[in-house]
């Protein structure tokens, strides 16, 4: 039987991601190279546009991994994990991630996928590495533009999220107000 035909089979023709029935294909997990059971997942057209360039993710369209991360099969576990892992910084993917259990084997395969050298990494003022859910505080008074006030030095900011294209900027709540706040003003605190 075709590699194609067996994943038609455990998938029940349809995503292994995100459940859809249209324009099904074998997309094989990097590192391998070559279609396998074992190393391919089927996804429809959306999820392999998507997983073949990174740079055009749709933070929406892979909210369905809150069930496919579910999966028994190593393959769709790593894929998931992997996309929820660049997605970290839109802060519902970090949930997920923390719930998320792969075996030792599985995590390491998922890790092998993943490219460090365009990843950002948000740097505090004392360079502590912050990620999203952190709790900071302000070293400075800051004004906080398009409003009418000034968050105030030694303001925790809870539950931070990252922004995603640039590591010097974070998001959270001051005030009742989501506010783009620079790395350089705040502390991460312990």
């Amino acid at each position: 039987m075709s590699v194609e035909k067996e994943l038609m089979a455990r998938s029940g023709q349809a995503c292994e991601l995100c459940g859809q029935s249209e324009s099904l294909e074998v997309y094989t997990v990097p590192p391998a190279d070559a279609p396998s059971v074992a190393e391919s997942i089927l996804v429809c057209g959306a999820c392999h546009t998507q997983l073949t360039d990174p740079d055009n993710l749709d933070p929406n369209h892979w909210r369905c991994l809150n069930d496919s991360m579910w999966s028994t099969v190593p393959a769709v576990q790593v894929v998931a994990w992997r996309i929820l892992n660049r997605l970290r910084g839109e802060g519902w993917p970090a949930e997920l991630l923390d719930m998320m259990y792969l075996d030792e084997d599985t995590l390491t395969w998922a890790k092998a996928g993943l490219s460090d050298e365009n990843a950002l990494v948000h740097l505090d003022s004392n360079g502590q590495v912050l990620e999203a859910g952190d709790t900071v505080t302000l070293i400075k008074d800051l004004k906080v533009k398009g409003a009418n006030f000034t968050a105030k030095r030694g303001t925790a900011v809870r539950r931070i999220s990252l922004v995603h294209d640039n590591a010097g900027q974070i998001e959270g709540k001051v005030e009742g107000q989501q506010i783009v706040i620079l790395t350089e003003y705040v502390k991460k605190r312990s």
